[in-house]
């Protein structure tokens, strides 16, 4: 399951505009964290460069912060010290949460940033979900995001470009996405990701890497939330309409 490595120092390129900064990251589960007691322990167990974990921790939650790619949990420390906040963070995938962790020891767990995709096919996507689940609290909340992987699906296999450039930290790049979609839901699928920066010499820089992806449909979503002792709470659709939010409380 674990990727980004080549795209770990491009990946700024791939975060929507709205979520790039940590205040931008928390604005997106803002209801969410507004309902938090002070202090509340919370997990982010695919943190990405940080944005959502260090933006918890300014807001003084005791937070907690792994990925499955090494290069992710250092941009994330990176982050939380350029920004002057504490936070743990450690590498590891979702299966190895209880051996770094105490179960019924937090009050949200995110898995956010369309990462479910990558475990492997029902079985690992069923571990993963029991894995963040054991680590709840009793009404303790799972907030995960996904693309919608019917859609997706839909299209086929195609290279869709980013239809403008995107600019980050004063440079600009094109973002490609190359699907190839399987035959059927079960059988592993690839997303090759491209970063083409742009030089100011005109010159092309690019970072590429192929990931691995297991779609999954919403029902089955849910029921393997119901299987692991989570009952769905709330539903909310992307407002660019590629994806949607689940928030799921343990019972």
């Amino acid at each position: 399951m674990a990727g980004y490595r080549a795209l770990t120092d491009v990946y700024e390129w791939l975060i929507p505009d709205h979520k790039l900064t940590p205040d931008g990251a928390v604005g997106a589960v803002s209801d969410l964290v507004k309902s938090l007691p002070p202090g509340a322990r919370v997990l982010d167990c695919a943190c990405g460069t940080g944005q959502l974990a260090v933006g918890l921790a300014a807001l003084g939650l005791d937070v907690v912060a792994s990925d499955a790619s090494p290069g992710m949990v250092r941009r994330t420390q990176e982050l939380a010290d350029q920004e002057g906040v504490s936070l743990n963070t450690f590498e590891a995938t979702w299966d190895e949460l209880p051996d770094h962790l105490d179960a019924s020891t937090f009050d949200v767990v995110f898995c956010v940033g369309n990462s479910l995709g990558h475990a492997e096919g029902a079985s690992g996507r069923l571990s993963a979900l029991a894995s963040m689940a054991r680590l709840l609290n009793p009404d303790g909340r799972l907030v995960l995001t996904s693309r919608t992987w019917e859609r997706i699906r839909d299209g086929g296999s195609r290279i869709d470009v980013w239809d403008r450039l995107t600019r980050r930290n004063g440079r600009d790049a094109v973002v490609m996405y190359q699907w190839q979609i399987a035959a059927t839901w079960e059988q592993e699928h690839h997303l090759q990701i491209v970063v083409a920066q742009i030089e100011p010499d005109g010159t092309v820089i690019s970072g590429s890497e192929r990931l691995s992806i297991w779609p999954f449909r919403y029902d089955e979503l849910t029921t393997q939330l119901q299987a692991v002792g989570l009952t769905t709470d709330d539903v909310t659709s992307d407002p660019d309409g590629g994806g949607y939010k689940v928030v799921a409380v343990r019972e």
